[in-house]
Order: C-alpha cells, then sequence, then structure tokens
C-alpha cells in the first residue's frame, strides 16, 4: 500500500528575525517544495505555507502562526511531509518511496534479482541498489537500456541486466 504522506523536507534553521525558516528539501529540487501551499507534521496536523522561496539549494519558508525567531527555532528538526493526492506526475515518473523494496525480475528469464533497498542519485542517472535473499548487493543504472518498466502497483520493476552484473562474465 502506498503512503499518503512523504517526506518532503527538514526545517534545520530559522531565517530572519519574523519567523522565517530554512529547509533541507528532500524532493528532487527546491522549487517543487516551494509549489506547496499546505504540508503536514508527522502526526498528519497541516501547515499552511504563506510563502516559500529558493535560496541556494535550500528553501526560505514562511509558515502560518510562525512569527518570530524563538517560535521557529522551535520548529529546528521537524520534518515536513506531502500529500501525495496533492501531486500529479507524468506516467514515466515515481516518488522514490514507490521504488524502494520493489521486486526486481528479468526480463527476458523472469528470474528474480532481489528487492530494490536504496536509489542512489549520481548525477547523469539514478542507480538502483538491489539485495538479494542472501544479503549481497547489486548495483544497476536506471536508463531505458536497462529498466524495460516499472509497475508502482504490483511492486515489479523489469530490467535487462548489462552483462557481467549478476554473474561473473567477462
Amino acid at each position: 500500500m502506498k503512503k499518503r504522506f512523504l517526506e518532503i523536507g527538514q526545517i534545520v534553521n530559522t531565517h530572519g528575525l519574523k519567523g522565517e525558516v530554512k529547509v533541507m528539501p528532500w524532493c528532487d529540487s527546491p522549487e517543487f517544495l516551494c509549489a506547496f501551499k499546505k504540508l503536514y507534521l508527522k502526526n498528519g496536523d497541516p501547515v499552511d505555507v504563506v510563502n516559500a522561496r529558493v535560496q541556494k539549494n535550500m528553501v526560505i519558508m514562511k509558515i502560518k502562526g510562525i512569527d518570530s525567531i524563538e517560535q521557529a527555532d522551535t520548529k529546528r528538526l521537524t520534518v515536513l511531509y506531502m500529500d501525495r493526492n496533492d501531486v500529479t506526475l507524468d506516467d514515466d515518473v515515481f516518488f522514490q518511496q514507490d521504488i524502494l523494496n520493489c521486486t526486481v525480475v528479468d526480463a527476458d528469464t523472469g528470474r528474480q534479482y532481489g528487492k530494490i533497498t536504496d536509489i542512489i542519485e549520481t548525477g547523469a542517472n539514478d542507480v538502483y541498489q538491489i539485495t538479494d535473499n542472501d544479503g549481497k548487493n547489486y548495483l544497476i543504472p536506471v536508463i531505458d537500456d536497462v529498466v524495460i518498466s516499472t509497475d508502482i502497483d504490483s511492486e515489479v520493476v523489469t530490467i535487462r541486466p548489462l552483462k557481467g552484473i549478476f554473474d561473473d562474465e567477462d
């Protein structure tokens, strides 16, 4: 079952004297985080975003009800969540949370390689870490030649692995 609320960032510091906070985005871009007018706390309580702007790789955010540096300081290290229902993704775009723990299957043989246990962002393309039943880890690049399909509802990622990834071929 997909989680409705997903971690999107963490308040890491205060900014200025009027209650703004500095948020470290845990999403693709700080601009994505700035698009939300409502976020949530871990307990599900809503947080109204008055305004948000990008500053370098961080987000400076004004939250309704936080009007002083002292109030903002009490929110330090608070994790903010988004409601997945507030976002429409393109067909070939997925939340990382939905990819993790998917079973990885060979497109040609049907062999199950294991489950995706981590997603590493390299800049050029993401890399999936796959952990097999024995606890051994493998890395596969998330490129069209390797990742054939992703079925989030069935929790299956179908791949055509590059030679040598899962065996000791030359």
